[in-house]
């Protein structure tokens, strides 16, 4: 059923996509569940969309409560090559500021409650992570940004905490330590998801705050986060139209071929069900 060729994965303040052409939803059923709301197709910029509200409509599922293997399973059936992941982000670095966009290249998984693989059950596999956002969607995602006077950074290591608590002031020192640039919620499991199902990832994350390691700066609350993403959404949108008018035709990336030598349980070993769970994943491999 190839029904889109760009997923879009509203974080914090986006809940539905203007400007969408032939609009209509549809709900997926997948073998892991529903995924976080209804998927709504259409058309913008002359591309075939699907976007999905990360949190619900209404912003109703916490970060570790995300159906993640439903939201990727659901956009992988629907021919989904592309994700563009919109979050918000606390910045941990005094260059990065509230309504910068950074386009992140790294991540420090801080995670700890959250199912993160579609292995397992029978099969197992193992693919590379080294690069986890697509180069080449960030890429091209910094160079719109550029193109349309955005205030963006090119690359950048986030890390990715549970939540749903911000941070202590302990923690954010800590990251800072690290070299970290940004922190968020939500960028795990779904870039691993995404590289395990073979699409092309990448996220614009809208800077919110400076975390709490910033004394000079106001603490971090919902209301602030909320606040500043209102007003830096509108730069988020822009360069999503953008991008998605620039994707090239055919993909030729880490991410189009990660499960190639991923998979190294004996296919006639993996149990039939999962065979039939894992199809859109790992159908082109092992039938």
């Amino acid at each position: 059923m190839a029904e889109a060729k760009v997923g879009i994965i509203g974080g914090s303040g986006l809940y539905k996509i203007e400007g969408l052409s032939h609009a209509t939803e549809v709900k997926i059923k997948t073998p892991f569940g529903n995924p976080s709301d209804a998927i709504t197709l259409g058309t913008l910029e002359g591309v075939k969309v699907a976007f999905l509200p990360r949190h619900g409509k209404g912003h109703r599922i916490s970060p570790s409560e995300l159906p993640a293997k439903a939201n990727i399973c659901a956009l992988k059936t629907l021919g989904v090559e592309w994700i563009l992941s919109v979050a918000t982000v606390g910045s941990l670095q005094e260059k990065i500021r509230p309504l910068d966009i950074v386009i992140p290249d790294q991540i420090i998984d801080r995670t700890f409650l959250r199912q993160d693989t579609f292995f397992g059950n029978g099969i197992v596999g193992h693919i590379p992570f080294a690069d986890p956002f697509c180069p080449v969607l960030g890429d091209i995602l910094y160079d719109c940004a550029r193109k349309l006077g955005i205030r963006a950074h090119d690359g950048g290591t986030c890390i990715v905490m549970e939540g749903p608590q911000f941070s202590t002031r302990a923690e954010s020192e800590l990251y800072r330590s690290w070299a970290a640039d940004v922190i968020y919620m939500t960028g795990l499991p779904e870039a691993k998801l995404a590289r395990e199902a073979e699409i092309c990832y990448a996220t614009m994350a809208v800077v919110t705050d400076y975390d709490c390691w910033k004394e000079t700066y106001e603490v971090v609350s919902a209301d602030m986060v909320v606040d500043n993403l209102r007003r830096g959404i509108e730069n988020v949108k822009k360069l999503m139209k953008k991008a998605i008018s620039c994707l090239p035709e055919k993909r030729n990336c880490i991410c189009c071929r990660a499960l190639e030598n991923a998979i190294i349980t004996d296919p006639a070993l993996i149990p039939e069900q999962v065979k039939r769970d894992l199809k859109p994943i790992i159908g082109k491999y092992i039938k």
